[in-house]
């Protein structure tokens, strides 16, 4: 039995960008289901397939192998603006970039991933890492990985395991059918309700060796995407969720600004106290988002002609991303604030800036370690394990 994933076909008409008027419908699209997505705690396979249609989950295929791969500073803006709409949906579609991380496997082997088309969706529960049994070929695999965002609508599933790990000691990621795993269904949490980020179930599935990867290993084929630094690219495309959302959450205080209140006190653009904290808030945020496009573009320009990033502008992208995430949901925060007591309300989108925004800041990749690698790197010594 040949170990493609099933129902891998090709959404997308050759050409088919992520812009313009199919993009324009997705967001219509979230804009409709976001209380669903909230509801179910994932965002359906229906909706993915517009993703698909959409060109989201071809924009990190490579080109030979009908791939459409996006600038990473493109593809970070279409996450913001997703997010802008629903964080869940921008999680989820962020993995479109994910797909970056299996050109790392054999060629054969993604020559026959993407045999019904580039349009392959991906996601994993990586950890906690597990022991896998080394067989004959490839490897046999039992035991539960957590936060595998977008597992219900995933076309090919990974898993982290222990066997086989690089001279770095960087742990495989072995690559399964749907069929292959059990979907635990424990996403119970505030924020991000929507990204279905369930647990990973396997029980002595056999992963052949040419399916396994080094998670950010160097690439087997050679085109400008697969040059840009892999793992921190996958922080910065949640932190943009963040961007989005505190675009959102900002933009929702300023249109409340003439709002009369309830205590028949003035409007909130006639108090001074308001005005200086949006003006806060917008200097803050277009900073932040300024710094984290501007290292996107000069390590695109440096990869994109051929030469390979540097440790410090490898720091550089995951220090931007960290300091997205906390400074997104810090303007996030004080719009909530400002919104005063409407924002409670069950129907008030603020109550869910706030829920989700706060989320993005608390994944592995862009928690205030960050600021010490990143310091490590500026100042030429050794940042912790993992970091470059």
């Amino acid at each position: 039995m040949t170990h493609t994933p099933e129902n891998l076909t090709s959404a997308a008409a050759p050409g088919e960008k992520t812009s313009g008027e199919e993009f324009e419908r997705v967001l219509e699209l979230v804009a409709r289901r976001r209380a669903e997505f909230e509801e179910k705690r994932h965002v359906p396979r229906d909706v993915i397939a517009e993703f698909k249609k959409a060109g989201i989950y071809r924009a990190a295929t490579p080109q030979r192998f009908g791939g459409e791969p996006l600038p990473p500073g493109r593809f970070l803006r279409i996450i913001e603006r997703i997010s802008a709409v629903d964080a869940s949906a921008g999680w989820v579609a962020s993995f479109g970039s994910s797909v970056g991380y299996l050109a790392a496997l054999p060629p054969d082997t993604q020559a026959e991933l993407y045999a019904n088309g580039p349009d392959v969706v991906f996601a994993a529960g990586l950890f906690p890492v597990q022991p896998a049994e080394q067989v004959a070929g490839g490897y046999r695999l039992s035991g539960r990985w957590k936060f595998a965002s977008g597992c219900l609508g995933a076309d090919v599933l990974g898993v982290g395991i222990t066997a086989g790990q690089d001279r770095a000691g960087r742990p495989l990621t072995a690559l399964l059918r749907p069929e292959q795993v059990e979907i635990a269904e424990n996403w119970q949490v505030i924020g991000m309700r929507g990204t279905g980020s369930h647990d990973l179930v396997v029980d002595g599935a056999v992963v052949p060796e040419e399916w396994t990867f080094v998670r950010g290993g160097p690439p087997t084929i050679d085109e400008p995407l697969f040059r840009y630094p892999t793992v921190p690219y996958a922080a910065q495309v949640l932190a943009a969720v963040g961007l989005g959302v505190a675009r959102a959450a900002l933009d929702q205080v300023i249109s409340e600004g003439g709002r009369a209140s309830y205590t028949g006190g003035p409007v909130a653009a006639d108090r001074a106290s308001y005005r200086i904290s949006v003006g806060r808030a917008e200097a803050q945020l277009r900073s932040v988002r300024a710094f984290f496009h501007d290292i996107t573009e000069e390590v695109w320009q440096t990869v994109e002609r051929g030469d390979p990033a540097t440790e410090r502008q490898t720091g550089l992208l995951r220090l931007a991303a960290a300091h997205v995430a906390k400074t997104s949901f810090e303007v996030v925060r004080d719009a909530y604030h400002l919104a005063g007591i409407r924002a409670i309300a069950d129907a008030s989108p603020m109550q869910r800036y706030l829920r989700d925004a706060s989320v993005v800041p608390q994944h592995a990749f862009l928690q205030e370690t960050m600021y010490d690698g990143a310091g490590a790197v500026l100042m030429g010594a050794r940042p912790f394990p993992g970091f470059l």
